[in-house]
């Protein structure tokens, strides 16, 4: 199920922003603070261009670029 942003309260976003921004694996080698790591995000989640999808399975919460969700799940959202 895919979660518009727009949805979340605010501190609640900011929240699931800064957990990935700081997961292992994230930084993809250059140097960025914690706010300009966020912000890169949060710019790419307004445009659409990564999705936050909540897993019904499992309870949990991800991010995912738009070309790897299902053509399905994007009609939703549209």
């Amino acid at each position: 199920m895919l979660i518009p942003h727009d949805m979340l309260d605010p501190d609640t976003l900011q929240r699931l922003l800064e957990d990935f921004v700081t997961r292992d694996g994230t930084d993809n080698g250059y140097d960025a603070t914690l706010e300009q790591r966020v912000e890169r995000l949060r710019r790419q989640i307004e445009r659409r261009e990564v999705l936050i999808v909540f897993h019904t399975d499992s309870g949990d919460t991800s991010l995912a670029h738009r070309r790897d969700v299902p053509p399905q799940l994007l009609r939703d959202l549209d």
